[in-house]
């Protein structure tokens, strides 16, 4: 089986989530999260290159998911998308992404970057959606490194 599990358009970017293949209601919120990010990332000059790219790790072994990777100028963005509900007990969207989901993004990354012979500069940011007001998006650019 194939390091490389992607879905959807075999690759290609994709748009709006309902270009996307039927989400279950638990799927729902997170994809509506991701379409506000996008939608917020590219009025910012970024350039949509893939959508929730995945790999495989193998069975009991978590892989890993990049919800968008976009284009900054020359530099490749992998973004992660949280959000949370209003009055979470549970901390806010960018406190959610711990050590081991920053491993898990990492390895994706490095998944991704081995078709590139030649990589460009790339980042890790982080777009956390708090609750459902249109002003609880936070972007944070290069939200950790790869270490």
């Amino acid at each position: 089986m194939s390091l490389f599990k992607r879905w959807g358009s075999g690759g290609k970017a994709q748009g709006p989530s309902v270009d996307r293949p039927a989400a279950t209601p638990l799927q729902r919120p997170g994809m509506a999260a991701e379409d506000r990010a996008l939608a917020h990332l590219q009025a910012q000059g970024l350039r949509l290159v893939e959508r929730n790219y995945r790999v495989a790790r193998g069975p009991g072994r978590p892989g890993g998911e990049i919800d968008l990777i976009m284009r900054d100028g020359q530099t490749l963005v992998f973004i992660e998308v949280r959000s949370r509900r209003a009055g979470s007990r549970h901390g806010g969207a960018a406190a959610s992404v711990g050590a081991a989901k920053r491993a898990r993004l990492i390895l994706a990354a490095r998944h991704y970057l081995l078709r590139h012979p030649d990589p460009p500069p790339c980042r890790f940011d982080l777009v956390a959606i708090d609750g459902d007001d249109s002003q609880a998006l936070n972007w944070i650019p290069a939200a950790f490194d790869a270490g």
